[in-house]
């Protein structure tokens, strides 16, 4: 009876197991597109001057580990770049260390990305401080043009490929080509390996501190 109802209705377990592995994964994905249009942004717009490192996970000095997403390497800065693929209405404010998402009715609260994005340039300060000047590290939060800001927010938060021309207008050459090298190299040297492995570990990680 059992072998009998599994070749009926194997499209239907085949639907449930389909869903369930879309909800799991959705979250990474939504994620994975956002990267994919920073990526794309630079390939479009940038010459051969910026050099783009994505999905970079360096331990932090807490025993725990900071996942950046993008980090766009140039002789006019180092580029921290978080981005957010929403939809909806965006509320926020540079101090508030909640923002706002609304879709029709439902309201979301997510961690103000200024305050997350501190966190990935301090480690970065760690990382490079015998090479780069803090002063030359620049946070940059880029959502997708989805969204509707619905408050001002700062002046280093984006839609869209906005976010290019506010690069751009750092013209003056702060780092040389050598020194540029230096800091690939020793980004490349402690960057955890991009696995499953480090993701589930960031994400413990994320729990643990949390938790505390």
């Amino acid at each position: 009876m059992l072998k009998t109802l599994l070749l009926q209705f194997w499209w239907l377990i085949l639907l449930v197991a389909g869903v369930g592995l879309i909800k799991i994964f959705k979250p990474f994905l939504k994620g994975k597109v956002g990267e994919l249009a920073v990526s794309t942004h630079v390939k479009l717009y940038l010459d051969e001057r910026y050099i783009l490192l994505n999905d970079v996970t360096l331990p932090d000095e807490f025993a725990g580990t900071t996942q950046i997403d993008h980090i766009l390497l140039s002789p006019f800065g180092v580029f921290v770049i978080e981005t957010k693929n929403y939809k909806g209405w965006i509320f926020g404010g540079e101090r508030q260390k909640v923002w706002t998402q609304k879709i029709y009715k439902k309201t979301y609260k997510f961690q103000n990305p200024v305050y997350q994005n501190y966190k990935h340039i301090k480690v970065l300060e760690s990382v490079l401080s015998d090479i780069v000047e803090p002063e030359y590290l620049h946070s940059v939060i880029v959502f997708m043009p989805d969204c509707e800001f619905k408050t001002s927010l700062p002046n280093n938060v984006f839609k869209g490929s906005a976010w290019v021309e506010y690069v751009k207008g750092f013209r003056h050459e702060v780092i040389s080509p050598m020194k540029l090298k230096r800091i690939q190299l020793r980004i490349e040297k402690e960057l955890l390996d991009k696995s499953w492995k480090t993701n589930r570990q960031h994400v413990e990680n994320l729990k643990q501190r949390h938790e505390r």
